[in-house]
């Protein structure tokens, strides 16, 4: 069967997501908590944080494309891009648990030393593993509607993914702190073994994912062009392409989004949103229990169980649960949503439904703002609606790299998908950086934030404004330049029709 026409099982798409639901173990964890991390439980000051979340993020922006050449020019009995997923893998699982480590008894310089060193590994193994993998849906089938049903399969496993880390990592890590504490009370030196007891979990789950997705996947998609060309030619060919000039800076502002609405959103459920009002809540729900009271059960294991009173909530988990529950109500949402994306696009097409997407989240975002700090059902509303209008642009915006890549051998006659999606990767990283470390300097800049003191009135308004109208207009900036990319539903037919054409021309030679 030729390789355009190539339809996949439903064994081989499940297999394929199981990597990115690995990734995304990292991925949004660095996106939800690693900010507050290394500013509450680590202990470093906004500037330090920044640079430590700035610079390994750049770093890894730059080993993508590295990471691109080298797997477009891999060339095993496995093919070219399966071989990257399994053998980072082991890497993965250590470097991820030595990240969320945190020494004792060190200096602040050596302590600045250590995140900055395992932060860059870890940045470096992820671009290794995550690069190749993402060109790997490149090339299982050339067929454009099988592609959007694999990333509909691939997000879907995502958004597991980060359902789970969403909604269990912060009460496994105050879960782990409190038993670790015993009858104390919680320390930063036992969320600090929360962190570290929580990510060795989530690193033996990824070890598997990887394997899982290495044993079941096929690459089919081979070069019409076998010819040689140099990484130089390559880059210059990918400058011509201005579908790609587009997407790598959507891209950029697209993952800017995630990692700043991350942290600000953390923040704005710690401190904006009244303690008093997520208690109410949360024990609408039956997961409060009185002090002193004892409670069993799975909600007590996985840490979902608030224990404490309404009149005294300084020290207690109940932003953490709220925040959970909400993180995860918004990803059930998007898991649902995200099987519309492929008869949308199909009759649609993917630019516009992921333009209209776009746009109806940057308003939604935008409404964070004008809500009041006991408001808790109009903060669920608006994470609901921002999860259902955004979910069906999440495959969609990854099968639109493919249709760049396609683009590229259209044009020119040589495919280099590889070179691709490291260049969009490298604005993805750059924006992940960028989002962090441009939260912490508005923050510090502007409201004056000191993570020492991070209930301030200015601290406080700086994450609502954050939340709402920095995220609002980030979302309004991809909308503009969704619509400033070329190429169309019809466009794609086009391409996808002669690039099958091409294809059987040359196998039958």
């Amino acid at each position: 069967m030729n390789s355009s026409t190539q339809k996949l099982s439903f064994y081989e798409k499940a297999g394929y997501s199981a990597a990115d639901s690995a990734a995304n173990f990292v991925f949004m964890t660095m996106i939800l908590f690693q900010t507050n991390f290394y500013t509450d439980v680590f202990g470093l000051s906004a500037g330090a944080a920044a640079a430590i979340l700035l610079w390994p993020r750049l770093w890894d922006a730059v080993a993508d494309p590295i990471v691109g050449i080298l797997a477009d020019r891999t060339d095993t009995r496995w093919g070219k891009f399966r071989p990257w997923v399994l053998f980072t893998a082991v890497p993965w699982f250590i470097v991820m648990i030595l990240a969320y480590t945190t020494p004792h008894g060190w200096s602040m310089g050596g302590m600045i030393a250590y995140a900055a060193i395992t932060n860059t590994l870890l940045m470096t193994i992820y671009s290794m593993n995550n690069m190749p993998y993402a060109a790997l849906g490149g090339v299982m089938t050339g067929d454009v509607v099988e592609r959007a049903k694999l990333n509909t399969f691939r997000f879907i496993a995502v958004n597991a993914a980060q359902f789970i880390v969403g909604g269990f990592t912060l009460p496994l890590v105050a879960k782990f702190a409190a038993s670790h504490a015993g009858a104390n009370a919680v320390g930063i030196a036992d969320k600090q073994y929360g962190w570290q007891m929580t990510m060795t979990i989530w690193g033996v789950l990824c070890l598997v994912l990887f394997v899982i997705t290495f044993s079941t996947t096929k690459e089919r998609i081979k070069p019409i062009n076998q010819e040689k060309s140099s990484p130089k030619q390559d880059f210059i060919n990918l400058l011509k392409n201005n579908p790609w000039k587009v997407m790598f800076f959507m891209t950029m502002v697209h993952f800017c989004i995630l990692s700043f609405r991350g942290g600000a959103l953390y923040n704005y459920y710690h401190h904006y949103a009244d303690r008093a009002a997520l208690y109410d809540w949360v024990q609408q729900l039956g997961l409060v229990v009185p002090a002193g009271a004892k409670a069993s059960g799975l909600m007590e294991t996985l840490g979902y169980v608030v224990h404490g009173d309404r009149a005294d909530l300084a020290t207690s988990n109940v932003a953490d649960v709220a925040n959970s529950i909400i993180n995860m109500l918004g990803t059930a949402i998007i898991i649902v949503v995200i099987l519309l994306s492929p008869p949308l696009a199909k009759k649609f097409g993917k630019k516009a439904v992921a333009t209209i997407g776009f746009a109806l989240a940057s308003l939604g975002s935008l409404a964070f703002y004008l809500l009041s700090p006991t408001n808790i059902w109009g903060m669920i509303a608006l994470t609901a609606l921002i999860a259902i209008v955004y979910a069906p642009t999440i495959p969609l915006i990854w099968a639109i790299y493919a249709d760049v890549a396609d683009y590229s051998e259209w044009k020119t006659g040589h495919r280099f998908t590889g070179m691709v999606f490291a260049s969009i990767g490298f604005g993805l990283k750059s924006g992940l950086a960028l989002g962090s470390a441009s939260f912490l300097w508005i923050m510090a800049g502007i409201f004056n934030y000191d993570t020492k003191l991070p209930d301030t009135a200015q601290a406080v308004q700086g994450y609502r404004a954050c939340s709402g109208i920095v995220v609002g207009i980030l979302f309004a900036i991809c909308t503009l330049l969704l619509i400033a990319y070329p190429i169309t539903k019809r466009l794609t037919i086009q391409m996808a029709d002669e690039l099958a054409e091409r294809r059987q021309k040359s196998a039958a030679q």
